[in-house]
């Protein structure tokens, strides 16, 4: 079996190679084997030249690098990923060093074990993890609660980015995503077919705006939106 491992990056120069040496580290259970896909959302620095070193210096690792012609944002880099991947499972992965690669383990264990079809790894439900701004841990707060009211789950942490899918699943998804709408898009979608997601907490790193977060408090406005949207549309 393999692990597709979908990166998108859009100017992470200064720890994508850092997070390859993190997910390279890991040992999968059940001898799953790796595919890591990356995609270059057309960054403006030195991301693209990086893995390609990168790459050509662990030419036994199976590693692809897809480069956007115009940025389009992480959805978008999403869905190109899940374009390429031939793996049986996929999780996504953000190339900084917010989120653990050693978190791939229980996570394919117990989706495997209990023959889920998808499951979500919380920051929330790990106690000793920090959040880099208030802002931010309350903004995904309310995202829950909000997917929670509309979709009856009972999940603590809906924007996380450690998603893992059984490839089925997610490939049987229309998505149309562009942005960080990624989530509830997909997170809705899922639910209104009856499933309830599992999650297992995980470890959580945040990085500050300083050091290349991105994400804005508008997103999760968008985010809300996006759950309405696909709440209340066939």
């Amino acid at each position: 079996m393999t692990l597709a491992i979908i990166i998108p990056a859009y100017n992470e120069e200064k720890t994508i190679h850092l997070l390859l040496d993190k997910v390279l580290s890991v040992d999968l259970i059940n001898n799953i084997e790796k595919e890591i896909i990356i995609i270059n959302d057309c960054s403006a620095d030195n991301t693209k030249k990086v893995v390609e070193a990168y790459i050509a210096d662990h030419k036994e690792a199976n590693i692809q690098l897809f480069s956007q012609e115009k940025n389009q944002g992480k959805g978008a880099a999403i869905r190109k990923g899940l374009e390429l991947i031939t793996g049986d499972f996929v999780i996504i992965q953000d190339a900084d060093l917010e989120y653990d690669p050693k978190d791939y383990n229980p996570l394919l264990q117990h989706l495997i074990s209990h023959n889920l079809t998808v499951i979500y790894g919380s920051r929330f439900l790990m106690r000793d993890n920090k959040h880099s701004y208030q802002t931010f841990y309350i903004g995904g707060r309310i995202v829950t609660l909000f997917t929670n009211i509309l979709f009856l789950q009972r999940l603590t942490d809906e924007p996380t980015c450690y998603k893992l899918f059984k490839t089925e699943l997610i490939k049987s998804i229309t998505l149309r995503c562009n942005g960080f709408e990624f989530c509830p898009e997909v997170t809705a979608k899922i639910a209104k077919r009856g499933i309830k997601i599992v999650e297992l907490p995980i470890s959580y790193f945040p990085r500050s705006i300083e050091e290349g977060k991105k994400i804005k408090w508008t997103d999760g406005l968008e985010a809300i939106w996006t759950l309405l949207k696909y709440r209340f549309r066939n």
